[in-house]
């Protein structure tokens, strides 16, 4: 029986029986991709999946070596602390950020007690070896195979029986039962599927790269994210070193960690204290220019805010927000505007976070009200301030969370004077060294501040 055509959209995931420009669910344009649905489960994948009777959640043991350790502090870390036997996880990131190179390093480490076969379907083995030696990777327990069929890939991965599994990437993979192309949604899809019934059957952990498309969203069905286990995203800034690594999905452990590394001659370099790393440089005495303090999981990042007020004779002034949504910083300008008594509707604004942070958290709205009104009155704000609070639309400063960490860290790092908000900080006790300054609104947390 021929099975039967549909369309896929690579954006949501919904189905249609007819083409269309426009997903009809999610509202994309020309997102929508032939796609062939299997009809029967191919017999591959039943073999992959031992026969099992249900059981009761008490009778199911709780192994406590059920984590590993990949050999990097940063990654571990954003996995929830390690990889996870038997789960699959899918690294995405732009082209040349370093996917392949986090993978074969991390292969130094965990083939000292585990077998691990590398897939590559993107580059040939000798490249692989000279990558290899450059990564000072060398072990009796790494196997590598360049091969873009999965049949042979799963009839290798029999043969060997490795406790990891590394493919590069799932874009070049394809399965002979689909006559579609490699890369398509159908062979992505299928592929993923199989891999997956792989590493729930076996107890294989397998890591899959991902590329992205020029959106930022990992090339293929939207579904893909919801097969696997854990989704982690590699980014970085074109031009800069580090590294950002953070988890978009995982499903044993936390997605609100972070990792920092630094991309040198011979491969990733952890950071251990990306705060250093995001303040080294920082313009002294210099208007427009603030320190905001925000929690990524557990760990508290000082981040620097720089803000530049520029004169103009448009009727629309610009805004341009980089590191920081574009509608929460219009939103502060116009409660400076009307609370704060300055005047930035006939000024350019254009706000940045150094190093390529995301600020997501509204504990940096402090920070950004301060560098605006800084530039806007070109007085620049003590080198040893920073500053933390979330900003109402009345102008109030609102209290925030894991204050106490945040005050450890600028601290730690020599800031002597922190402006906070007034409620929620009765109890908080300062470092030696650290002055608080508490402000209920933002005419008090500009008086204090210039």
């Amino acid at each position: 029986m021929k099975s039967k055509t549909v369309f896929l959209c690579t954006n949501c995931g919904n189905e249609t029986a007819k083409w269309s420009g426009r997903c009809p669910s999610c509202g994309q344009w020309n997102t929508l991709e032939e796609y062939t649905p299997t009809q029967t489960t191919s017999k591959s994948s039943v073999r992959s999946i031992p026969a099992t009777q249900p059981k009761r959640l008490r009778e199911i043991e709780s192994d406590a070596a059920v984590r590993f350790t990949t050999g990097l502090g940063e990654l571990d870390r954003v996995l929830g602390g390690g990889a996870v036997r038997g789960s699959l996880v899918l690294v995405a990131g732009a082209p040349g950020i370093g996917k392949s190179t986090l993978l074969l390093q991390i292969c130094q480490c965990i083939s000292k007690e585990q077998t691990i076969l590398y897939i590559s379907g993107e580059e040939s083995a000798n490249q692989l070896k000279l990558r290899a030696q450059r990564l000072g990777v060398d072990s009796d327990r790494l196997f590598l195979l360049c091969e873009t069929s999965l049949d042979e890939i799963l009839a290798a991965a029999d043969r060997l029986k490795p406790d990891l599994l590394i493919v590069d990437s799932i874009q070049t993979l394809y399965s002979e039962e689909k006559p579609a192309s490699a890369g398509s949604v159908t062979q992505v899809k299928e592929c993923t599927l199989r891999l997956m019934q792989y590493c729930k059957g076996s107890g294989v952990s397998v890591f899959v790269v991902g590329h992205i498309n020029k959106e930022g969203a990992i090339a293929g069905p939207k579904v893909l994210e919801h097969m696997v286990d854990c989704v982690l995203y590699f980014e970085g800034e074109e031009h800069t070193t580090y590294r950002l690594l953070r988890a978009a999905k995982n499903r044993f452990g936390s997605t609100n960690e972070i990792g920092v590394f630094e991309m040198i001659d011979r491969g990733l370099r952890e950071v251990p204290n990306p705060s250093e790393m995001l303040l080294s440089g920082r313009p002294e005495n210099t208007p427009g220019n603030c320190v905001a303090c925000v929690m990524e999981g557990s760990r508290p990042i000082l981040a620097e805010v720089q803000a530049l007020v520029s004169p103009t004779t448009l009727t629309n002034p610009r805004r341009s927000a980089n590191g920081f949504d574009y509608n929460r910083a219009a939103m502060l300008l116009a409660v400076l505007e009307k609370r704060g008594g300055l005047r930035f509707s006939t000024s350019d604004v254009y706000l940045n976070v150094i190093g390529g942070l995301r600020l997501d958290e509204p504990a940096a709205d402090m920070a950004v009200v301060l560098s605006a009104a800084s530039a806007l009155l070109d007085k620049p704000i003590s080198d040893t301030l920073a500053a933390v609070g979330e900003v109402g639309l009345t102008g109030e400063i609102r209290a925030i969370g894991q204050l106490s960490q945040r005050l450890s860290e600028m601290h730690r790092l020599g800031f002597t004077q922190c402006v906070i908000p007034r409620s929620g900080s009765a109890d908080i006790k300062a470092p030696d060294g650290l002055e608080l300054l508490r402000v209920r609104n933002i005419r008090e947390a500009l008086a204090v501040t210039f």
